[in-house]
């Protein structure tokens, strides 16, 4: 772990600068420029007078249905506009369209014999471009007389009947102060913990951020954040382009066997095709990039998206004094071939390239500033997956093919008083690579009302690491040199059955899953780690339901910790480290009164073991992993056990008169231990989480909206001033201790904020202009963070040193962070 890391996120928590998650910085250019704000707001004024008729033109969609199990197109199906009376039917060859629609986001309703009604994600549509959707149908099983299930928006399947959101582009694009990063869009919903800080850390039901996975059309996607925390899942800023985005599978719990290596969260981000008519651009100026995607057509089969973005936040921070200059860029691309209509193939790309440097230039930077230049490493950081997804469909199902490489190369330095002169000087030297090759086949089939998905994974892992760093701990000075590389072969197998019976009042689901692989005799058996799961959900009426999951699921540890050696030996494998384990027991109640309409109720309990255990800190690593740098990279014991429980309610407004209303409440305990039986909280155990989202279609294309959060004051560890002052200590790395023999003895006191945004939508014929100004922390609370630990100096600029010269004089800074802040955006579709 780079202890150093933690002064960033303090730094750009101080209420004299904005709060950024790494920028929503078009506000710190009307910092710069104040002229540039009202040009803004002029410009914002022209378009809003401008006569109405000229925007009053109507909007086409064009689309198929099919059947979910053989792809066959299903022709007569009858289709039409969720909310009004504007339909048609499929052709012959399961083709439809529909002109004449209102431009913005709608919903498709799909209804044939014999299938379930379906209701469709939501689409934009707009005037310049005819969108194009493909519709899934499912076969009925039955007649049903007794019980007739509402379709819905809200997904729910028979292995996930509980603990699954599904979230479409319109919360997205909607969403007040996610400024669509999909990472904080989540944070919405039930069990998902928020922070007063900047980065998008993903903390699901009191478990830490290293327990979720994430797949991008169904290939595995290591990291989604852009300086991400390597053996986490958290970083600032996201690298998914919102332009991509047609629907995000949440779960938080219940998770299918053939999503594996997961505690507590697993995202499935779905993915637009590209436009089959013509070619599209779309420009946007976002919260700290400009990125531009184009999509169209490649011949008569294939279609494509692809995108790139570029930040340019190290300019702005140089401007305004902060004492790091980071940048990043990405790319993302999907192509995708129908071959026939039994067979096609899609391919997906992602990857970013983050540098984070230290702006050295600054004049008489204060004490902040300093203690920032002081601790904070340099850090370039790149990653990449690219992935082909084949599908070949049968008469009763299909088979799935995903093949995969992700790499990501992690280097970060840092120079005593950031002297590079001499080599004696550097403190810190970081170079680490992670390469996974993955293989996954799934066959999915239907038969006699039975669905069953089986498949088995193959990995191949290679994990490098040359370190070179001291550290103190229990008062000595402690070298840590060791270069790794680690060849790794993962491998699993999964099976899930499932069947509705009563007709269809009860949905039963059963899955099984098993991993394994070489590291050690203590992970290579497939009958040890054996994760069995069950699901249920029982329809009391066509509105009223009970669900039920139990299961028992297994995750990796970080290689990071596979990786890391002392004198030449992996110390955690002659440790035995083992996986991960954690037992789930939920179950809730489910009320629809409408298709538009969700009120849900769920009680969760998790048990977890064998989680690893710092060695030198005394800690579980349960309790790390939301900040910069590395978790893991240490010995660790697999000895502690966890507890997590509590209780989730969500109230969901989808109407399709514009108004969108999303209410949850959490309540959670989590708590780990030592291994010795002793439980005390967690660092995520905020108790308390309330998020009210709101927003409403107004005449004219203008849209407002609003959310408020609260969270519960979180545990916080104190700062270890003893060790701190010591100036062999504070060298090492620039920075205090934390007192870790009082591990979250104190608790911050609550947080709570208020977003606004309001949007305003053009569509003209051939170019389509979108326009919103966002406003976070409306009301500018500022919340309680650790107080800033910095060294005295004397009348001379020079560090006070007390003890014979072997102590520094330390004084402590409150610290809140909060201020308001607004950012305008940009879009440009033609």
């Amino acid at each position: 772990m780079w202890l150093a890391s933690y002064s960033l996120s303090l730094f750009l928590e101080r209420k004299e600068f904005l709060e950024v998650p790494y920028g929503v910085l078009v506000s710190f250019v009307f910092l710069l420029d104040k002229n540039l704000l009202m040009k803004t707001l002029y410009f914002s004024l022209f378009f809003a007078t401008v006569p109405f008729w000229l925007f009053a033109q109507k909007a086409s969609l064009s689309g198929k249905v099919v059947d979910d199990i053989n792809n066959e197109a299903l022709p007569f199906v009858n289709i039409v506009v969720s909310g009004t009376q504007n339909g048609t039917v499929t052709d012959d060859k399961g083709h439809f369209k529909l002109d004449k629609l209102s431009p913005g986001f709608i919903r498709i309703e799909a209804s044939f014999v014999g299938y379930k009604k379906a209701i469709s994600t939501e689409i934009e549509v707009s005037v310049a471009n005819t969108k194009y959707i493909e519709i899934k149908l499912e076969k009925a099983e039955s007649e049903i007389e007794e019980v007739t299930v509402i379709a819905s928006p809200f997904r729910k399947t028979m292995e996930s009947p509980v603990s699954l959101r599904s979230i479409g582009i319109g919360e997205i694009e909607k969403a007040p102060g996610a400024n669509r990063d999909i990472s904080k869009v989540i944070q919405s919903f039930p069990g998902v913990q928020s922070t007063p800080a900047y980065r998008n850390d993903i903390i699901i039901r009191g478990g830490g951020p290293s327990e979720s996975r994430f797949y991008l059309d169904g290939v595995e996607v290591p990291f989604i954040n852009h300086f991400a925390t390597q053996g986490a899942s958290g970083g600032p800023v996201g690298i998914l382009n919102a332009d991509f985005i047609r629907e995000v599978n949440f779960y938080s719990g219940a998770f299918p066997t053939n999503r594996g290596n997961a505690l507590s969260g697993v995202m499935e981000f779905k993915q637009i095709d590209g436009n089959e008519e013509k070619l599209k651009f779309q420009g946007t100026l976002g919260a700290s990039e400009v990125a531009a995607t184009l999509d169209g057509p490649i011949g008569e089969k294939t279609n494509f998206v692809f995108s790139v973005r570029q930040s340019y936040l190290q300019f702005l921070f140089d401007a305004i004094g902060l004492p790091f200059l980071p940048t990043f860029t990405d790319m993302q691309f999907k192509v995708r071939t129908r071959f026939d209509k039994k067979n096609e193939l899609t391919l997906i790309g992602l990857g970013a390239y983050d540098v984070s440097e230290l702006n050295t230039d600054i004049e008489n930077p204060d004490d902040e500033q300093q203690y920032i230049l002081d601790q904070l490493p340099v850090n370039e950081q790149w990653n990449y997956t690219f992935g082909a997804v084949y599908k070949h469909y049968r008469e009763n199902g299909y088979q799935t093919f995903v093949v995969s490489r992700s790499q990501l190369d992690n280097v970060a330095y840092k120079y005593k008083d950031n002297d590079d002169s001499s080599e004696d000087n550097k403190i810190l030297d970081y170079n680490s690579g992670e390469i996974e090759n993955k293989l996954r086949f799934e066959n999915t089939s239907r038969f006699n009302g039975f669905k069953l998905n089986v498949g088995a994974s193959l990995d191949f892992v290679n994990y490098t690491n040359d370190t070179k760093t001291r550290t103190y701990v229990n008062d000595e000075v402690l070298d840590i040199i060791y270069t790794t590389d680690l060849d790794l072969i993962k491998y699993g197998l999964f099976a899930q059955l499932s069947k509705t019976v009563l007709n269809e009042r009860l949905a039963m689901s059963f899955g099984l899953r098993a991993d394994a692989n070489n590291y050690s005799s203590s992970m290579n058996n497939l009958l040890e780690q054996l994760s069995p799961r069950f699901s249920a959900s029982y329809s009391l009426t066509n509105k009223w339901s009970l669900n039920f999951n139990t299961g028992r699921y297994y995750q990796l540890p970080a290689y990071t910790t596979l990786g890391y050696k002392e004198d030449d030996v992996f110390v955690n494998k002659e440790n035995a480290l083992k996986y991960i384990a954690v037992n789930h027991i939920i179950g809730g109640l489910e009320f629809r009164p409408k298709s538009t309409v969700q009120f849900t109720a769920e009680t969760f309990l998790k048990k977890y073991s064998d989680y690893p255990f710092s060695v030198n800190d005394q800690i579980s690593l349960a309790n790390v992993g939301a900040d910069f740098g590395v978790v893991g990279n240490e010995e660790v014991l697999s000895i502690s056990n966890g507890r997590v429980y509590g209780a989730e309610f969500q109230a969901r407004i989808n109407s399709t008169k514009g108004f969108n209303l999303n209410v949850s409440y959490t309540l959670v305990s989590s708590e780990f231990d030592g291994g010795d039986g002793v439980y005390i909280p967690s660092s995520w155990d905020s108790k308390h989480l309330l998020t009210l989202t709101s927003t409403k279609e107004l005449k004219r294309n203008w849209r407002v909206g609003a959310r408020w959060r609260f969270v519960g004051g979180l545990p916080y560890t104190p700062w270890d001033l003893e060790t701190s002052s010591l100036v062999e200590a504070w060298d090492l790395q620039g920075g205090p201790y934390l007192d870790y023999s009082q591990l979250n003895t104190q608790r911050f006191d609550p947080f709570h904020q208020l977003d606004l945004r309001i949007d305003k939508s053009y569509y003209w014929k051939k170019l389509t202009a979108k326009f919103y100004i966002d406003i976070q922390n409306f009301y500018n609370f500022q919340a309680q963070q650790s107080d800033i630990i910095v060294r005295e100096v004397d009348t001379n600029g020079n560090y006070i040193l007390v003890d014979n010269g072997t102590r520094y004089v330390l004084k402590e800074i409150e610290n809140t962070s909060g201020t308001v802040l607004p950012t305008v955006g940009v879009i440009v579709q033609f």
